[in-house]
């Protein structure tokens, strides 16, 4: 059977209206949660995965629009070195896990291994059994310690996945979005549906569980997983501390320095018609 939405219902999309509402309400909530998140010293990470196009990027985007950057990072890790291919597996993410206060997205994750890697044979089978092995046992040691792990798994249908792509080929400012391998990936459809159907048989534990996001509509799947992820972190809101502007001092003398010594900006919205 084809890993596609035919046997999910498929409800209507949601209107524009309604989406940019709850995002916003949402979006709010993330604030309060980064907040508690810094007061408490808690450690976050939250995991996107899924297939090319399925909309992992864009719902980043909304989690973090308008969140403190100094304590929510993004990671996407470029192909690993010559060096960190000798590593450890794991090493290379390890150094970017969260610290007290802090929330880390991992724009995909260690779950190369189980997807990209294995299917398009950039690691051994060896490494990629190794993998599944390892991987619920080094994110048991992760939840052990204290970090709260939260994983996303994004699933896009192979007709709206074709869509995205075609839309991507004739877009010049998402082209960039368009590799090589995700072009791959439309012939190697059912290879992913079985590498993600194992991956999940050996890393959808107890402690660190899978959540299944259908993304065919990519503003119900973002306001879902938001709302989801809000529902794990038991958060509350915090006090903002009192804060008064002072008023201005009276001036003591300086004068800017002239602008005709000063290298300005040519005012190109002055060129632009109303």
């Amino acid at each position: 059977m084809r890993d596609t939405m035919a046997s999910v219902a498929n409800p209507e999309r949601l209107k524009k209206s309604v989406y940019e509402s709850e995002l916003l309400r949402l979006q709010g909530e993330l604030v309060k949660m980064q907040e508690w998140v810094r007061r408490e010293g808690e450690r976050v990470v939250v995991i996107f995965e899924g297939r090319d196009a399925a909309g992992k990027g864009s719902t980043i985007k909304r989690v973090t629009e308008y969140l403190n950057p100094r304590q929510a990072r993004i990671v996407a890790l470029p192909t690993p070195t010559e060096r960190q291919r000798t590593q450890w597996y794991f090493q290379r993410y390890v150094e970017l896990l969260p610290a007290a206060g802090e929330i880390v997205l991992f724009d995909r994750s260690w779950y190369n291994r189980a997807g990209v890697e294995h299917v398009l044979g950039y690691c051994t089978p060896e490494e990629h059994q190794r993998f599944l092995r390892q991987c619920p046992i080094f994110e048991r040691m992760l939840v052990q310690d204290g970090i709260r792990l939260h994983k996303y798994w994004f699933s896009v249908s192979d007709v709206e996945q074709q869509q995205r792509f075609e839309s991507r080929l004739t877009d010049p400012m998402r082209r960039w979005k368009l590799s090589s391998t995700d072009i791959e990936s439309i012939a190697r459809w059912e290879d992913y549906s079985r590498a993600k159907d194992e991956m999940m048989v050996h890393t959808d534990v107890d402690e660190s569980r899978w959540n299944i996001v259908e993304s065919d509509d990519k503003r119900r799947s973002r306001v879902n997983m938001i709302a989801h992820l809000l529902t794990q972190i038991p958060y509350a809101e915090v006090k903002a501390p009192s804060l008064r502007l002072p008023k201005r001092p009276p001036s003591n003398g300086y004068v800017r320095t002239a602008r005709s010594l000063q290298h300005a900006v040519p005012d190109h919205a002055g060129t632009l018609g109303a």
